[in-house]
């Protein structure tokens, strides 16, 4: 589900007066599967070409030479990317010495070699997805497959203001990035996960011991499941402000890249919430139709009479016409005993005090001025 909602936003792009929607892809050392958070990077890539939507990508090589990419794309995806080589020459070191004819790099391969100046690299990147909306992709995609090399060779504000520019640009789509966050400060991660729209990182499966004094068994288990299971989060942006956690569980085998669906969190928590008892809280069948069957006091259940309940009011004359009925302190009673002979119920009041006023319609508070 987030492996197919961050291909779905990449592809569509944005609305009409957005910025393009950013991914940035996050890794670090202490997830062992880490070292295949380019196996994660390219099949993001692989999956946005085989959309067949008119989708069209600019890749900037930083980490893996132009044609390792192309000999992992299929033929037919050849003509919808643009490579930008960043990773053969980045200080223009082979180019001022020997340079490489042209006639040896493919058509769909440009050689950049001073990284020292972004406004270049911009318009290299903006001259690529021109060349490819000229041959009818409708969207262009940029993805760069090392941020964190692009900060060897330039400070973090030009960075990010390229960055900027490109999610700013008519002729970009979308955006998408890989950056090493063990090898940055939080505030320079912070930075790209300010201007990203999606962000995903890879953490381990099960959390590593501290191996000084865990089980030499257990810490080699925990080891071979996290080099091949990964959690992929995701934090998406939404457009109203609200922000949606997603979680997959990841593994890859043989080079292959497969997302499988975990239990939400509010799932888990909602499981956690029960209370861990000794006894059933479930009701059985039975005990649910005994709970429906009970009649409760407020109901009348007197074979089809009315219950009478004695409310204070009722006159002498109409309780000798039932003389079932025994008045005892204001309350209905049965008879009780052998005995057919109907009792009187009275209640006498007497006064504490001559002086205890009695009771009156008139109100004692009349006089006061208030």
């Amino acid at each position: 589900m987030a492996e197919g909602l961050i291909v779905r936003s990449l592809r569509d792009g944005s609305l009409p007066g957005e910025h393009a929607p950013a991914l940035c892809l996050e890794d670090s050392l202490p997830s062992p599967l880490a070292s295949h958070s380019h196996a994660v990077f390219r099949h993001l890539l692989a999956s946005l070409l085989s959309t067949g939507t008119g989708t069209a990508v600019v890749l900037v090589a930083f980490h893996r030479s132009p044609s390792f990419y192309l000999s992992l794309l299929s033929p037919t995806f050849r003509n919808s990317i643009r490579l930008l080589d960043c990773y053969s020459d980045p200080l223009a070191w082979k180019s001022n010495h020997h340079p490489p004819p042209s006639s040896h790099s493919p058509q769909n391969i440009t050689l950049l070699t001073n990284l020292n100046h972004l406004p270049h690299f911009l318009s290299s990147i903006l001259h690529l997805a021109k060349d490819l909306g000229a041959q009818g992709h409708d969207r262009v995609t940029v993805a760069i497959d090392s941020v964190t090399h692009m900060l060897r060779h330039a400070p973090l504000p030009s960075v990010l203001q390229l960055l900027t520019n490109l999610r700013c640009h008519e002729k970009i789509s979308s955006l998408f990035w890989l950056i090493h966050t063990d090898l940055h400060e939080p505030k320079v991660i912070s930075s790209f996960e300010y201007i990203s729209t999606m962000i995903a990182s890879l953490q381990p499966i099960v959390q590593l011991p501290d191996y000084a004094n865990a089980n030499i068994s257990a810490s080699i288990t925990s080891l071979e499941e996290n080099y091949s299971n990964a959690k992929f989060n995701v934090r998406l942006k939404r457009r109203n402000g609200r922000v949606k956690l997603l979680c997959e569980e990841l593994l890859i085998e043989q080079g292959s890249v497969k997302f499988s669906s975990v239990p939400s969190v509010s799932s888990v928590v909602a499981q956690n919430l029960i209370p861990k008892v000794q006894f059933n809280i479930q009701l059985s069948d039975k005990e649910r139709m005994d709970r429906a069957n009970v009649v409760l006091p407020f109901e009348h259940q007197g074979n089809g009479q009315n219950i009478e309940i004695y409310d204070g009011r009722r006159s002498l004359s109409e309780s000798q016409k039932d003389p079932s009925s025994i008045k005892i302190g204001g309350l209905s009673e049965q008879k009780r005993g052998n005995n057919n002979k109907s009792e009187k119920g009275e209640i006498h009041y007497i006064r504490d005090s001559d002086d205890e006023q009695p009771d009156s319609d008139e109100d004692p508070d009349d006089d006061l001025d208030i």
